[in-house]
């Protein structure tokens, strides 16, 4: 009554009449009502608003922005409203004054709208302010104000045209203004202002719109339209791509993520001494990651209690992204809240339809309710869809960028656990994980509180029975337990494989060369696929539990409902199961469908996320390198350091004369170098490998480091460079370092250090070294003595005698041993390459430049990933069903159909059940309609079972065949294709695109299928209910097609695009790996970590458009099936009187699935397009060109060729590719079987191309070679290699046993292989190690550990510039030289086999090679022209062609360009 009081003076105007607004068929509102709720419920909407409002913009100010039109006009409409609202108050104070006492309501009401209006004009203002270009809170005022006033308008109207009406002309004339203006500010809002001032958009050339966007385009996605129609009209490119908005770029997220991170770590040190992480068990091996890798195993299976507490990094994630995160929780909320709607209006449009008295407007009403509730479920779903997609890009920027920065500071101890293929795994699959799992995440919450609201409802509508339906799905949980545990456990497995897989994948690509000149392509193929087989077991288990787990998932839903609606039948015989009850928990249960279906799938996600977060926890609590235990003085620019002046150019350096080095003089200044008392061990667990370190070095020295290979000069200098953990004692370094070989500037040097045993044994000048007459003198001497025969004298140096000690000489002011002193001479040249003629090599590069003037391709070094155009070829799908067996592709789909059979005709015999007539109270025929429900139940969940098992075990088939082919393609592909492909687009393909092929694609397969059946089947039924439908189905079908066809152009594109732009990332990261030293050594970390940045961000350009694509694509086509439901509902309704009550429940609640089948459909559709594009560019790779046939059956030589050894070259030319120069010309001559050949030449004379040619790494591009009378062309590429062995330069060992590095074929016998290791002088110590020839070697072979010989190597050391080798060269290159020892062939190449190899393993080889392979043909590249000084003959190369033949001594005597090199050496 107080109530009435206020509207109206006399109390005659209630607050709400059923019979004016309900019961009647011209509804309307009470006047207290208009006047009150209705004008009240915008104000309060914005006074509610306001503060929070007023909060997130005074902390969020984007800057200010310029008066413009738009903001004029808003404000000034804002003032009128507000002068409007309260003409009306004064008009009120005015009739008072006249004495017409007026209700409460009339000074109230447009008071509170007044006031509002000032304040919704306050908050324009502020907006602009702000640099708020649309706003989303005003426009929702501004649109709730309109549709309140509609109410009123419509009320104002129809009272005007009653005859007998009395009518306010003031308030309504007030009104009709107040609602032009709400009408003007809702359509103003609509619009985007101008970007505030000093906005970053307006220096980007390419910003994306999303950030100007008005709220209507953001919340539609309207704003990504012209995207998609330029990639709708041609393919999209790169440069069609918008900049990353900036709170998405890895520049403002990655920091947060790592600053986070060490925050987290520095609170777990501080609770506990030790990192969790570290082993259990010190006396392991460390070879591998075993221990890392069992850890994790244990502690993710039995999680064996540990009281040290861990870092957590899921809580590091919700801190860095949950604040953004948790906005999703309240779109998902609403959105599952408003899911219930549907059932519920279904049941009153079933009452409707059962009511032949209620009124026409009602049902259209609820029509109207239906649509317009399906379509806020669809703007609030994808808000949230959008913001979990964008947290999910986010974080997969933040982990990459985390890893790339972590991998830039482990200690190399930590990198023997985590392998390459390890670390690009983190990065690409793990950080996928957690993106994945950033989608559904909140059905953990919300898939249980949807189930609960369902089941609420369902007791509702019928009762205890549904606890039956209860039982079932806790009967379920158990099972799905126990999936989960086992997916878990089949997870951590099947990361081991890949890693172990990915690991040897980057070994083949690394060393690709070396396997193509040993033929070793099939043994390693071998390799791949037994490791691909352990995985394809892995992922078979898996494969039969997803089609357990699908056939639980779809079958729950329907014994949910059978066993509910049985139970409800048999209970109690006057329990009718009428349409509403059935079709309204049929709804419900559809409903319930979805959080059951998906909550084992997230459970899913989340384990795998949980073995993700374990692997990446792992890897960034690994222990870093401490840069602060170098002290790191900056050098001085222009200082003076030795005979080498490093200058302001960090790697300019002119060279004095030696005379002239008194400018510099040691001991002037500080020191370069001061290390004091220190010792360093590679890791903490593991003994020093430097002890008791103490040297310094002053400013302007010049020092040399000797030793034993293996006595520590490479650990020495990684110390000094920080790359090993100080133990104690002081370390600081104010220069730069060169790391050489090369004896010859040992007389030049201020100080030499000698190491043994990592520590320094003697240290002094050269010359108070050689009178020591110790270990150095000593391996001067014993070096020289050999090759005494070849020096010859120089007339230069002044003879000395000495009693008791062989003739010395002065050089340079230096005294230097005879013998000594001429071996250095011949060393001076550094390699027979070695070259003075800089201008020549200037000519060639603008050669070949003027060469790709012409042909821009033919001369490009590395091609880039390309992207294919257009639409995916039908060709490819087809290769996809014929790699899973056509007659599984085709009973897939017959099960798919048969499921979908049974699925319809339960639900159509529901129907007629519900419409039996009731017959005293009961229904008849109850059991027989019970049993064929549950017997069509049976048969859908055996093809359900059916299609399952075939999609999984056919997509494990077309796995193994793509995989299969895309190796054999790979490896044989010819040795340019290597060379100008980057690694990381291999790895690509062999990781993340192999991963689609492998897990999403037969998921991908059975959802489309799944969706595509379940539309038509939709349809089906609603033409079966309501033929009129037919008219509005297929115009809807068309748009559906239209939209679906309009998006698939750009979306397969940008997925395109973004697999593209991967491999950079991939590249960059193994290229950092693999160079992460020398990065490290010129402090250009930084530089790197940008650049990695950048790529990534790359990448996430065009993964941003695709995620936006896909939203604006569900949006659009869920309000296709939001007509469908209209139209369904309307024509219900139309035909309310013709049709039954269970049909209509069963066309609405067909219509209601639709939008989710539409939208899943196409999601799916493209989803299947864009990962069949995985299998596209698997294919790719099979069209590349490819090398000659491995074995060519009819040309296959004698077992026993070549028995001689004659090498014929006749008029023979190569070339790198078509369109450029030839490389070798006119080379003609003939070596006999058993002749040593030298090989020499400068800098590009064409040597290695000789021997590419000989193997046929580069197939001839005229003339021939003959080897023993067969033209080697003819043979197959192994019968050929096999035939032929090769030293390498670069000595390649492969991560497994040492056995296999010397013989993966197994052909020989362990004596054999021994007698090998004997010969290359390696048996001792492979006879040390504790498994012998089962020794596991590491990746690169980074664990053949240093110690071998009883020479001397030599690593000197300039104050200049660094280059650093983590294991013996030396030792490797041995190995190699067992290869050749085992293989014995009668053609040996040595290809500059001992250039990066010290002074004592050029001996061993030297030696070797000519007791061992005396009756062989020999063919070496020399890079030290000693060593082929004794050999039968030398050729002479000059710019492809052969300048000079003949034996050394003639050659000499010709003084023509071998005389020249010769001299250069210091041999003549």
């Amino acid at each position: 009554m107080a109530l009435r009081g206020f509207c109206s003076a006399d109390g005659s105007d209630p607050f709400w009449a059923w019979d004016v607004t309900w019961n009647t068929s011209n509804p309307d509102f009470t006047k207290c009502f208009q006047n009150t709720f209705l004008v009240w419920v915008p104000c309060s909407y914005l006074w509610v608003c306001f503060p929070f409002y007023f909060l997130y913009l005074s902390r969020h100010d984007r800057g200010y922005i310029q008066m413009t039109y738009l903001n004029k006009t808003k404000t000034a409409l804002g003032f009128l409203l507000w002068i409007v609202c309260w003409a009306d108050l004064f008009y009120s104070f005015w009739e008072r004054s006249w004495g017409k006492f007026l209700a409460p309501v009339f000074l109230v009401s447009p008071t509170l709208l007044g006031i509002t209006m000032l304040l919704a004009t306050f908050l324009i203002q502020l907006e602009r302010r702000k640099g708020v270009q649309s706003s989303g809170i005003m426009l929702t005022f501004w649109l709730v104000a309109l549709l309140c006033a509609l109410a009123i308008l419509r009320s104002k109207i129809m009272t005007a045209l009653k005859e007998d009406a009395e009518i306010d002309v003031f308030r309504d004339v007030t009104f009709y203004i107040y609602f032009s203006l709400v009408l003007m500010q809702l359509v103003l809002s609509c619009f985007s202002d101008r970007p505030p001032l000093f906005s970053e958009t307006i220096h980007d050339p390419n910003p994306c719109p999303e950030s100007s966007a008005s709220f209507l385009s953001r919340v539609t996605f309207w704003w990504i339209t012209g995207l998609m129609v330029r990639g709708y009209r041609q393919p999209l490119e790169s440069t069609d791509l918008w900049s990353l908005n900036k709170e998405d770029t890895s520049e403002q997220v990655v920091p947060v993520l790592v600053k986070n991170w060490k925050k987290e770590c520095a609170k777990s040190k501080r609770q506990q001494a030790k990192m969790a992480y570290s082993s259990k068990d010190p006396a392991k091996p460390k070879g591998g990651s075993q221990v890392d890798v069992n850890e994790e195993a244990e502690v993710l299976i039995v999680k064996s209690p540990q009281k040290e507490r861990e870092p957590s990094l899921f809580k590091v994630l919700y801190k860095t992204f949950g604040p953004y995160f948790l906005m999703s929780f309240l779109f998902k909320a609403l959105h599952d809240l408003m899911m219930f709607a549907g059932p519920e209006i279904l049941k009153l449009l079933i009452n409707f339809v059962n009511d032949q008295k209620a009124p026409d407007w009602q049902g259209y009403f609820y029509t109207v309710l239906l649509f317009v509730s399906a379509c806020l479920q669809t703007l609030v779903l994808h808000q949230y869809f959008h913001i979990c997609f964008v947290s999910g890009m986010r974080i997969k920027t933040a982990v990459i960028g985390a890893v790339y920065r972590k991998a830039l500071v482990i200690t190399n101890s930590a990198r023997k656990s985590s392998t390459i293929g390890e670390i690009v795994n983190l990065m690409s699959v793990d950080a996928q994980r957690f993106m994945d799992l950033a989608t559904y995440i909140n059905m953990i919450w919300s898939a249980p509180l949807q189930v609960i609201l369902a089941l609420y409802l369902l007791w509702l509508n019928l009762g205890p029975s549904v606890l039956a339906g209860v039982a079932v799905m806790i009967l379920m949980v158990p099972l799905n337990a126990v999936m989960a545990m086992k997916t878990k456990t089949y997870q951590v497995a099947h990361m081991k494989s890949k890693d172990n897989r990915i690991k040897l994948m980057n070994e083949i690509l690394n060393g690709i060369k070396v396997l193509k000149l040993y033929a070793w392509e099939l043994a390693f193929k071998d390799k791949v696929l037994a490791i691909r087989q352990e995985e394809l077991k892995v992922l078979k288990k898996s494969a039969y539990l997803a089609a357990v787990g699908t056939f639980t998932w779809v079958c729950t839903p329907f014994l949910v409902a059978l066993s509910t609606f049985a139970v409800y039948v048999t209970v109690d015989k006057n329990n009718i199961l009428d349409a509403q009850k059935a079709f309204v928990s049929l709804a419900l249960f559809n409903i319930l469908r979805f959080p059951l279906n998906i909550l084992p799938m997230v459970i899913s996600s989340i384990v795998q996320a949980s073995v993700s977060l374990k692997r990446l926890r792992i890897f960034l609590s690994h222990e870093e390198l401490e840069p602060d235990s170098i002290e790191r003085r900056p050098i001085k620019d222009g200082v003076c350091i030795g005979s080498l002046c490093a200058t302001e150019a960090p790697l300019g350096f002119g060279c004095e004369a030696p005379g002239s080095r008194s400018s510099a003089e040691p001991g002037r200044g500080a020191n370069s170098i001061s290390v004091k008392n220190a010792t360093f061990t590679w890791a903490r667990s593991e003994p020093p490998t430097l002890s008791g370190i103490t040297f310094s070095i002053p400013e302007g020295s010049l020092v040399a480091v000797v030793g034993q290979v293996g006595c520590g000069k490479s650990s020495l200098l990684s110390a000094l460079l920080a790359e090993m953990d100080k133990v104690e004692g002081h370390v600081a370094v104010k220069t730069r370092l060169l790391v050489t070989h090369s004896i010859s500037y040992l007389p030049q040097v201020d100080v030499i250090l000698v190491m043994t045993g990592g520590k320094i044994s003697e240290m002094g000048s050269y010359q108070e070294l050689l009178a020591r007459d110790g270990a150095f003198a000593e391996f001067l001497r014993t070096y020289a003595s050999g090759e005494q025969e070849q020096a010859e004298h120089d007339d230069g140096l002044t003879s000395v005698s000495s009693p008791g000690k062989e003739v010395k000489q002065m050089e340079n002011g230096m005294l230097v041993t005879d013998v000594a002193g001429k071996q250095l001479k011949r060393q001076l040249s550094n390699s027979s390459s070695y070259s003075g003629d800089v201008g020549r090599h200037h000519t060639s590069t603008a050669e070949l430049q003027k060469a790709g003037a012409k042909n821009e391709d033919a001369w490009k070094l590395v091609e880039a990933d390309k992207a294919q155009t257009g639409q995916v070829k039908l060709s490819v799908y087809w290769d996809y069903m014929k790699a899973i067996g056509l007659f599984i592709s085709f009973l897939s789909i017959f099960l798919f159909l048969c499921n979908n059979v049974a699925a319809l005709a339960s639900n159509y015999w529901l129907s007629l059940w519900t419409d039996d007539p009731i017959v005293n109270g009961t229904q008849e025929h109850t059991k027989v309609r019970l049993s064929v429900y549950g017997a069509l139940g049976i048969s859908q969940g055996i093809s359900v079972f059916g299609y399952s098992m075939a999609v999984s075990i056919g997509g494990i088939f077309a796995s193994r065949r793509l995989h299969v082919d895309l190796l054999q393609n790979v490896l044989r592909s010819p040795m340019s294709f290597f060379e100008r492909t980057p690694s990381g687009n291999l790895v690509n393909r062999f990781s993340k695109e192999l991963d689609t092929v492998d897990s999403m694609i037969p998921q991908v397969i059975k959802m489309f299928m799944g969706s595509l059946f379940s539309v038509i089947g939709a349809c089906i039924i609603i033409l079966l209910a309501t033929p009129i439908a037919a008219i509005i189905i297929p115009p809807l079908g068309l748009i559906y097609f239209f939209v679906q066809r309009f998006y698939v152009a750009s979306s397969r594109q940008l997925k395109r695009l973004e697999s593209v732009s991967r491999s950079p990332v991939y590249s960059h990261f193994n290229e950092t790996l693999l160079g992460v030293s020398i990065i490290r050594a010129f402090e250009e970390q930084e530089r790197f970590i940008r650049q990695s940045d950048l790529k990534v961000d790359e990448n996430q350009k065009a993964y941003y458009p695709s995620i936006v694509a896909n939203r604006w694509l569900a949006v659009r086509l869920e309000c296709v099936g939001n007509c469908i439901v209209l139209f369904a509902a309307l024509f219900a309704v139309i035909s309310r009187h013709s049709l039954s009550a269970g049909l209509v429940g069963l066309s609405v609640s067909y219509s209601l699935q639709v939008t989710t089948y539409l939208n899943w459909l196409v999601r799916m559709s493209s989803e299947m397009e864009t990962n069949i594009v995985a299998v596209e560019r698997l294919k790719e790779y099979s069209e590349t060109e490819k090398e000659a046939p491995w074995r060519v059956e009819e040309m296959t030589p004698p077992s026993d060729w070549p028995q001689v050894g004659r090498v014929e070259f006749r008029d023979y030319g190569l070339r790198y590719r078509e369109n450029l120069d030839l490389v070798l010309k006119n080379i003609n001559i003939t070596i006999d079987g058993g002749e040593k050949v030298g090989i020499v030449g400068r800098t590009g004379a064409g040597k290695s191309s000789l021997t590419l040619g000989l193997f046929r790494i580069n197939e001839s591009a005229e003339g021939e070679i003959i080897v023993d009378n067969i033209n080697i062309a003819k043979i197959g590429l192994h019968d050929l290699r096999f035939k032929i062995t090769i030293i390498p330069q670069d000595p390649v060992l492969f991560s497994g046993s040492l056995r296999m590095n010397l013989d993966p074929f197994s052909r020989y016998s362990d004596e054999e292989v021994w007698t090998s290791l004997e010969l290359a002088h390696l048996k001792d110590f492979v006879s040390g190690l504790p498994d012998k020839l089962n020794h596991e070697c590491a990746e690169g072979g980074e664990n053949l550990s240093s110690g071998l010989g009883s020479g001397f190597g030599m690593v000197l050391t300039l104050c200049l510039l660094v280059f650093l080798c983590w294991s013996s060269v030396g030792q490797r290159q041995l190995v190699c030289l067992a290869r050749a020892l085992l293989r014995k062939t009668k053609i040996l190449v040595l290809d500059e086999a001992t250039a990066a190899v010290d002074l004592e393993t050029d001996d061993l080889i030297q030696s070797t090679i000519r007791t061992q392979f005396e009756d062989c043909t020999v063919l070496t590249i020399a890079h030290r022209l000693n060593t082929i000084m004794d050999y039968t003959r030398v050729i002479v190369l000059d710019k492809g062609e052969i300048r000079e033949c003949g034996q050394p001594s003639a050659l000499l005597q010709q003084r023509g360009l071998f005389y020249s090199m010769a001299k250069d050496a210091g041999l003549v």
